[in-house]
């Protein structure tokens, strides 16, 4: 009688509703169950007394559609040959999140030198199943009786590392691409919203300004009034335009508080209508009370309120503009940098400027900055290396987001670059709690992260430390509390790296 395995085995552990594919009632025929093993493409040309020896030796399974196959973590002991139907993976403690699907004809399961140990989801059945499992224990009988089943499960292992190793590289991908479509949207935004405040306010402002100019004009001035009048608004843009630059450190918003008071102040002794209506647009610029002054002994008192009026409404609308040319200049500057930092219309090698690479990573990390200080030191002499420019590109974010994390966004980023000999190096400074001894050894293996469940898959340093090694490169780390270094050398010549 064949072993039992472990699809069997879990079946009395189970509690609830859940149902088992299991045995049988009647044992199908053994020259039907030949004929189904004839369907299996790994083992596609064996003799009829293999074949046989298969299904003597195996131990059928049978489910209807929704029966758990196995469950994850459960012990893998057997090689399985899907017959009929068709099972789904999916992870279980993390979601339902189908991590493969097996279909009739397929050879899976624990496989002779395969070192897996247990099941990494939750397999069931879609449709009514049918399978032969092989336990472990007679895999050495069936090597001895089948030699050629030695090559067959080192082919199909060699498959499954290959797709491993593809779904890993896709995961890390869509994992990256989802983070930088988070930071892009976040950092598009706010340019757009601003932009789309200020277009919308646009259109009443210039209403309002028309308004303004139309009341002036009905005002009928005469001509020496009316030519001051001009004077003083050329002067005053160029005192306001000279005192903008000066000023671009020092204005803030209790400076802006502090002047909009006094302008208040100012347009009541002038008996200025709605002042705390005109105050806020006088006050966003640099225009200082002494000119308004000047232009209180030019106008009239009748004139006066239409004039500081007209220029308060000019003012902002001037203002509404400049913001949405400063947002469209911010987006276009972001599609810039995302180009440049996915190269995209480039080839795939490229020389490669690495200090404008890691700045272009950065920028995708803006948002993450407002409490971190990023010091820059890239030497100039370094000259650009062939790589991948898109994959460096992986390797800066990577570190860099390990690093805010590893401050939790506050602290200090240090970033150089410098030439030693024939190498780039390139290192990531961050001021975070550092690495444990312990874990330094086991920070660049695949799935294994410090982060909170959801926080992190553990491939961003393990597709760093692939892709530095691509290019023949080297990565280390060194850590302390309050200071951890990641370094990385590159070749920089092409041959020297391809």
């Amino acid at each position: 009688m064949a072993a039992p395995s472990s699809f069997e085995a879990v079946l009395p552990q189970q509690l609830g509703p859940a149902i088992f594919i299991a045995p049988p009632p009647q044992p199908t025929p053994l020259p039907e169950i030949v004929a189904a093993l004839r369907t299996i493409s790994a083992i596609e040309g064996l003799t009829e007394e293999e074949y046989t020896w298969l299904a003597e030796h195996g131990t059928e399974l049978v489910g209807e559609d929704g029966a758990t196959v196995f469950t994850e973590g459960s012990p893998a002991d057997s090689m399985v040959f899907i017959l009929k139907g068709e099972v789904h993976v999916r992870h279980h403690k993390h979601g339902p999140m189908m991590m493969w699907i097996g279909r009739a004809g397929l050879m899976t399961g624990k496989l002779p030198f395969s070192r897996m140990k247990t099941y990494g989801g939750e397999g069931y059945l879609v449709g009514s199943g049918w399978a032969l499992t092989i336990h472990e224990s007679h895999y050495p009988a069936m090597l001895t009786a089948i030699p050629s089943m030695a090559q067959r499960c080192a082919w199909t292992l060699m498959d499954r590392v290959r797709e491993a190793t593809r779904m890993e590289q896709q995961t890390e991908k869509l994992a990256a691409l989802g983070k930088l479509a988070a930071n892009l949207a976040h950092e598009l935004n706010n340019p757009a919203s601003a932009a789309q405040r200020s277009a919308s306010s646009l259109f009443s402002e210039l209403r309002q300004y028309g308004d303004q100019k139309y009341r002036m004009g009905n005002l009928c001035l005469p001509d020496s009034i009316t030519s001051k009048y001009r004077n003083w608004i050329v002067n005053v843009r160029a005192a306001m335009a000279e005192r903008s630059t000066e000023d671009t450190n020092t204005n803030g918003a209790l400076a802006e508080s502090d002047r909009e008071y006094e302008l208040v102040r100012w347009l009541e002794a002038h008996n200025i209508p709605n002042p705390w209506a005109v105050a806020p647009a006088l006050a966003e610029t640099a225009l200082p009370i002494g000119h308004l002054d000047e232009l209180a002994g030019i106008m009239t008192s009748e004139a006066l309120p239409v004039a500081v009026a007209t220029v308060a409404s000019s003012l902002r609308a001037e203002r509404m503009a400049e913001t949405v040319v400063n947002s469209t200049v911010r987006i276009f500057d972001l599609i810039r940098a995302i180009k440049d930092y996915s190269y995209m219309d480039q080839a795939p090698i490229q020389d490669v400027d690495l200090a404008q690479s890691i700045e272009n990573t950065l920028v995708m990390f803006k948002s993450r900055l407002h409490d971190v200080k990023v010091e820059t030191e890239f030497d100039p002499a370094l000259p650009p290396v062939g790589a991948y420019g898109r994959e460096l590109n992986q390797v800066w974010t990577a570190l860099i987001e390990n690093a805010l994390d590893a401050m939790k966004d506050k602290g200090t980023l240090r970033l150089t670059t410098r030439l030693q000999g024939r190498m780039a190096f390139v290192e990531v400074w961050d001021t975070g709690n550092g690495i444990e001894p312990e874990l330094k050894n086991r920070i660049f293996e695949p799935f294994y992260t410090t982060k909170a469940p959801g926080r992190g898959l553990g491939l961003g340093l393990d597709t760093a430390q692939r892709v530095v090694q691509r290019h023949s490169g080297y990565i280390q780390v060194e850590s302390s509390a309050g200071s951890t270094c990641f370094q990385v050398r590159l070749p920089l010549e092409q041959a020297e790296a391809y």
